[in-house]
């Protein structure tokens, strides 16, 4: 059965997108930590990030780097973390989480901030504003 990942990818669920290559795909968390909080994702269903072959998985590091920048320009924050977990859904993917405190960082499964889906929808424009691909 696809992954959720993979539902988005093929069109069937939509997503807050903020940018997208013939691999890698960047959108909003729907349970987000912090606002900004992006996912950048391989196309390719791979359920574990060092079972990613070298090239895609180099590929996803130089990506999530430009759509952190783009996050980091969008989003009043100290910095953009990077978080892998990869537990939840099974495809490789890595969390962008604009942060000012460690506090910033935990992971409950839950979100932690409730964002109407306007302001998501407005805030991924204004991300992928900031993306240079």
């Amino acid at each position: 059965m696809p992954s959720i990942f993979t539902r988005i990818v093929n069109g069937e669920i939509p997503c807050y997108k903020i940018a997208e290559t013939a691999d890698y795909l960047a959108f909003l968390d729907v349970r987000p930590q912090t606002k900004g909080h992006t996912l950048c994702i391989t196309k390719q269903e791979i359920d574990y990030i060092f079972d990613v072959d070298d090239e895609l998985y180099t590929g996803l590091w130089l990506f999530a780097k430009k759509v952190a920048k783009g996050v980091k320009k969008a989003v009043p924050c100290k910095r953009v973390c990077i978080v892998v977990i990869g537990d939840e859904v099974r495809h490789t993917h890595v969390h962008l989480l604009p942060f000012n405190s460690m506090a910033d960082v935990t992971f409950s499964g839950q979100a932690k901030v409730n964002i109407p889906a306007d302001e998501m929808a407005a805030l991924a424009e204004k991300i992928a504003a900031e993306v240079t691909l």
